[in-house]
């Protein structure tokens, strides 16, 4: 079915620009300053300093296959950033939502968050002697995947709570920024901020240079989030969103600090996830891009908005050889009603596979 917001005259118009320069100039000179003299919100085509022929514009997405997937994605911010198209859409509209793990880097075996929160337990334990007989904690100590999958989500939540609160929150920032530094993918080999996804970070510039405010929103926890998110990523601590543990201002030694205490405050997953852009964002978003049904309700929200142009994406991962392969049984990424709406839904299903020609940044 078609997209929600395919509109007719959808391609623009690409003007060709010269910029005049003196007489006095080299030829060469001509050549270096005639293209990208001209400001739009748009790539367009340039001509030589004759007239007669057109230079090829430049690739928004290098690292996607050009095909259907990619032109879907062009077409769409070229209509709403085109203020003679129909779907044009202004500036301050044009929100843009990512998803984090599996979206825009690695999240199996395990997300990096949890690894995070496991080796942090490791660490405690050491004046925690207490938790060699306890669980969940002597299953973290002792690595028995068996007896921490069977401990479940409240397992899960205690290490949580135990690795990520009772200190202040820029001690919790010093520890999650040296974690992240060092800490090696189990599988992959290679540090977790390497792990991010090449066509992701092309889009992500692509839709900021054609006037969108990118956010994420993500499942995981704010404050670990933006640890590294900007150096990851480009996109500063007060465009993430995430779920988030209480805390408490206090002062303590003259100096004001802010205790994390273990109780949950807000879980920005499923259903979380448009009560928090409407919360910190204040705007429904008119692009959205997720890859589990994590992300369902946060592409429902923003392709079913009160009109005008939108698009919904779903990372589909297909692709052992490169990364991984999973969607419907996986434990982790669980892609499955999501994949069921996204035809009828008009959301548009991104293989890794088919649709990239390349997966991580450092390849």
């Amino acid at each position: 079915p078609m997209a929600p917001w395919t509109a007719p005259g959808l391609t623009p118009t690409f003007r060709a620009m010269i910029s005049l320069r003196s007489r006095a100039l080299s030829l060469m000179l001509v050549a270096l300053f005639a293209f990208g003299c001209a400001k739009s919100e748009q790539p367009r085509a340039s001509e030589t300093s004759t007239g007669a022929e057109t230079a090829a514009p430049v690739d928004p997405l290098p690292s996607w296959n050009n095909n259907a997937t990619k032109a879907k994605i062009i077409d769409f911010v070229r209509a709403v950033s085109n203020p003679d198209d129909p779907a044009y859409v202004e500036p301050e509209a044009r929100i843009a939502t990512f998803d984090n793990d599996g979206t825009l880097w690695v999240e199996q075996p395990a997300y990096a968050e949890v690894l995070f929160a496991l080796d942090r337990v490791r660490s405690l334990a050491k004046v925690h002697p207490e938790w060699k007989t306890q669980e969940p904690f002597r299953a973290v100590i002792e690595g028995d995947r068996d007896a921490m999958i069977e401990a479940g989500g409240h397992g899960l939540l205690e290490v949580l709570m135990a690795s990520h609160t009772g200190m202040s929150a820029s001690l919790f920032h010093t520890i999650a920024s040296e974690w992240i530094r060092d800490a090696v993918h189990p599988e992959l080999e290679k540090p977790h901020t390497e792990l991010k996804y090449q066509p992701q970070l092309e889009l992500l510039r692509y839709l900021e240079a054609n006037g969108f405010e990118t956010f994420i929103v993500s499942g995981g926890s704010v404050e670990f989030l933006r640890t590294f998110a900007e150096n990851a990523y480009g996109i500063p601590p007060e465009r993430v969103i995430g779920s988030s543990v209480a805390t408490r201002y206090e002062v303590q030694g003259g100096k004001p600090s802010l205790l994390r205490l273990p109780e949950i405050d807000f879980v920005d997953d499923k259903g979380g996830k448009p009560v928090g852009i409407n919360k910190h964002i204040g705007r429904q978003p008119i692009l959205a891009f997720g890859n589990s049904d994590g992300d369902f309700e946060m592409l429902q929200y923003t392709t079913q908005g009160s009109g005008g142009a939108r698009l919904g994406l779903l990372l589909r991962h297909d692709d052992a050889d490169r990364e991984y392969a999973y969607d419907r049984e996986s434990r982790v990424g669980k892609l499955d009603k999501a994949l069921d709406a996204a035809e009828a839904a008009g959301w548009v299903v991104v293989s890794m596979k088919n649709d990239w020609k390349t997966v991580f940044e450092k390849e």
